[in-house]
């Protein structure tokens, strides 16, 4: 993955086995993103799902920093630190779980939705939002707890979603998110996210 400053991002992976057992899991998962990819990015959108996980980000100039490893040299932070994420869950799920192995199933997607335009940055958000439903997960995104949705309704004290950023860049109004975040999607659009 290579990130560019003020660059956004759809950064996804999924796993052929459930990622996520418990509330605990889920958790812990958000935790190692609070502590290891919020110095280094914004989050506009996110949400985890029992196998796959969504982030709508926005790179800084400290994540888009190059350090040299041993094993690698040139090497970003961010990139860098979306692998410990992962793999340290890997290794928590192991644990937990009594098995060997990897957990996610691809490389990890960091999707540039900059070269298009402002359109597929608003339908990824609204697709992260919606993937819930559209998993057949929930009828309703804002039952859904795995998800910044709520963060927009006000449903939650904390957040790792930078809202300002968020309404800002997209141009929608809080007061009427639940609607606005329904719009039907492009499928053309769609194809440009991933």
């Amino acid at each position: 993955m290579h990130f560019l400053n003020d660059y956004t991002y759809h950064v996804y992976n999924r796993s052929n086995e459930v990622l996520f057992y418990t509330d605990d899991n889920y958790k812990y998962f958000l935790q190692k993103i609070e502590k290891y990819i919020l110095p280094y990015a914004d989050i506009l959108a996110w949400c985890l799902l029992p196998n796959h996980f969504h982030f709508l980000l926005v790179a800084n100039s400290e994540g888009v920093k190059l350090i040299n490893e041993k094993h690698r040299n040139e090497t970003q932070i961010l990139s860098k630190n979306i692998g410990i994420v992962l793999s340290s869950y890997t290794q928590a799920i192991n644990k937990q779980k009594q098995r060997k192995g990897n957990l996610f199933a691809h490389r990890t997607i960091a999707k540039a939705l900059n070269l298009h335009d402002n359109r597929y940055i608003d339908t990824c958000f609204n697709y992260i939002h919606q993937n819930p439903c559209n998993s057949g997960i929930v009828t309703d995104p804002a039952e859904w707890k795995y998800s910044s949705y709520r963060d927009f309704l006000e449903l939650r004290n904390e957040s790792i979603v930078n809202i300002s950023l968020a309404t800002e860049m997209i141009g929608f109004d809080l007061d009427n998110f639940a609607d606005w975040s329904k719009f039907t999607r492009d499928e053309q659009l769609l194809k440009g996210i991933f």
